[in-house]
């Protein structure tokens, strides 16, 4: 009987699957007339369940028979492709693949993975009500940005597998195969930014874009702010000092994911100075931004360089080298100090290096707590940098906010790291 209540479960959740994609289907084609629809929920239902049913009987019968049913399927979803071109030249095919991810859906979920089946079903819901959504982004996504992102993926595809993955110089500091891998997160991480700031745009103002902004590179946002602060007619400079705020706050979570990808077990030490700093920020921004009494004017556009070049992404690859040696140069010359003071310099300009170069080095000889510290240094170092940029643009007297704020960001973060060391 369990047997049968198993079998029975399955068969509904391969039905929910194809009642999930058939409603968004339906919904979307529910202006047509009725003969011109492709597919509606009864028809993805239905679908749905056949690839459950069919997934169960395979269990009885040789397995390869399942493929014969799916090409059936094909064969049919294309004679009624063929048949609606005749009368409808502009017709998609969006609506006949969703029938096949359907099927394979409900019959992934009757073999026993109603979860991941489930979520599949969601994703692709998500996707095909998204189309709005999508196309417009894609107008807001030029060419050079998609002939970036290609020339680095051919470049990673075809060169990474070709880079030895052994040590390389002094101390065997230089991993060629490691270090485009460190390339390929930071570009892939600030490209994310650069797109989430594209498609926000201008339009939602400094605060917004400065906060999606931040993913893609702080001290970029910064500066952008802090060009417009300079204009003295503005009446908005707690605006532009919370972005700061809002753009820093987002190095955390780079930071964050940077120590989890190559070394996680930091995180048990360096979440709390992370979180603190985080929380600090935030409210700090929220603080400033109360204060503000006039919002940015519209026209002002933060502008945020490809990370996607090659140049770029090259030179991140040199700076990484560089700081992977300078951290064992210190750390065989002057022990843990020297480390400190690498972080110290690093954290000037560039965060992801050492952050990168210390998690990968805590996996070898250097202790946790020191790695940590070093991250924290330059985080705190990074920090009063970009208040200190601001500042100098923007006008000493106009930034007291922001000074102060960047004080309590770096008191608190070197409290929290001493509770921790």
């Amino acid at each position: 009987m369990n047997g049968t209540l198993e079998i029975l479960w399955s068969l509904f959740v391969s039905l929910g699957v194809g009642l999930l994609i058939g409603i968004e289907r339906g919904w979307t084609s529910r202006d047509d007339d009725e003969g011109k629809r492709v597919a509606g929920i009864r028809t993805f239902s239905l679908v749905g369940l056949l690839g459950g049913v069919w997934a169960q009987i395979s269990q009885l019968i040789p397995a390869w028979m399942l493929g014969i049913v799916f090409l059936g399927l094909v064969a049919l979803i294309i004679a009624g492709y063929l048949s609606q071109k005749k009368t409808s030249p502009d017709i998609g095919l969006t609506t006949e693949i969703a029938l096949l991810i359907t099927f394979s859906l409900g019959a992934w979920a009757a073999m026993g993975y109603k979860l991941p089946a489930l979520i599949a079903a969601v994703v692709v819901l998500t996707m095909l009500n998204l189309k709005p959504t999508l196309h417009n982004w894609l107008r807001k996504i030029e060419i050079k940005e998609i002939y970036a992102w290609i020339k680095l993926l051919i470049i990673s595809v075809i060169f990474l597998p070709l880079l030895p993955n052994e040590g390389f110089g002094p101390w065997d500091a230089l991993n060629p195969y490691w270090i485009w891998w460190m390339v390929v997160l930071i570009s892939g991480l600030s490209f994310i930014g650069y797109i989430l700031t594209r498609l926000v745009g201008h339009k939602f103002g400094p605060l917004l874009t400065s906060f999606v902004g931040g993913m893609a590179s702080s001290t970029a946002i910064t500066f952008s702010l802090a060009a417009m602060a300079k204009d003295k007619r503005t009446g908005a400079i707690h605006i532009f000092m919370s972005g700061v705020l809002l753009a820093s706050s987002i190095s955390f979570i780079r930071v964050t994911i940077e120590v989890a990808v190559v070394n996680p077990n930091l995180l048990s030490l360096l979440w709390l100075p992370l979180s603190v700093m985080f929380v600090v920020t935030l409210l700090c921004g929220f603080w400033i931004w109360k204060k503000s009494k006039s919002s940015a004017d519209e026209d002002k556009k933060i502008t945020i360089d490809n990370p996607l070049e090659l140049t770029r992404a090259l030179k991140f690859g040199l700076i990484l080298a560089v700081i992977l040696l300078l951290t064992h140069a210190a750390e065989n010359y002057f022990g843990e100090q020297g480390i400190y003071v690498v972080s110290l310099f690093s954290g000037v300009m560039d965060v992801d290096a050492i952050t990168l170069s210390l998690s990968r080095k805590a996996n070898d000889a250097l202790a946790h707590s020191s790695a940590v510290t070093g991250i924290i240094i330059a985080l705190v170092t990074n920090t009063f940098f970009k208040t200190a940029l601001f500042a100098f643009i923007g006008g000493i007297e106009r930034s007291k906010q922001l000074i102060f704020s960047s004080f309590l960001i770096i008191v608190s973060g070197i409290l929290s790291l001493v509770l921790i060391v």
